[in-house]
């Protein structure tokens, strides 16, 4: 009984080593970064847009430096509301809460603003963008102005 037991604390024990040898080693994973839209005027005048990366500033890799703001408030428009070209009115972060809107800019290119997305409304001067509300619901979002 005993030469089992040690045949099989000694097959348990291999077992082990072989089964943590195949298991592959885990790596700390760094977060994923965080994006937002950005909507500027270039030097063309054209409103454009470019997909950014949020800067996380803290060493845990948590959070962005604290930015000064100004105003907050709630926009909600019905499905097939529709702005002809305009600038945003002052800068400001746009956050999605429900729906789907369309902006498009000069050129053609159209971006889609839905939750779980920023955006940074940066086009102050020029011709500007168009806005529309696609899809069956309205479309309601958290406008957060920077301080001035």
């Amino acid at each position: 009984m005993r030469r089992t037991s040690r045949w099989l604390s000694l097959t348990g024990a291999v077992f082990s080593i072989a089964l943590v040898s195949l298991v592959p080693k885990v790596h700390a994973q760094q977060p994923a970064p965080v994006h937002m839209i950005r909507l500027y005027t270039g030097a063309d005048g054209l409103s454009h847009f470019e997909q950014v990366e949020v800067p996380i500033t803290d060493e845990g890799g948590t959070q962005s430096s604290p930015l000064k703001m100004g105003e907050a408030f709630v926009v909600r428009e019905q499905p097939g509301h529709f702005e002809d070209w305009h600038n945003a009115g002052a800068r400001r972060y746009v956050v999605p809460i429900r729906g789907r809107a369309e902006v498009e800019v000069s050129g053609g290119g159209k971006f889609t603003l839905e939750p779980g997305q920023i955006c940074l409304a940066e086009d102050l001067t020029g011709k500007g963008h168009t806005f529309r509300v696609v899809g069956d619901q309205p479309w309601v979002a958290l406008f957060v102005n920077f301080a001035k």
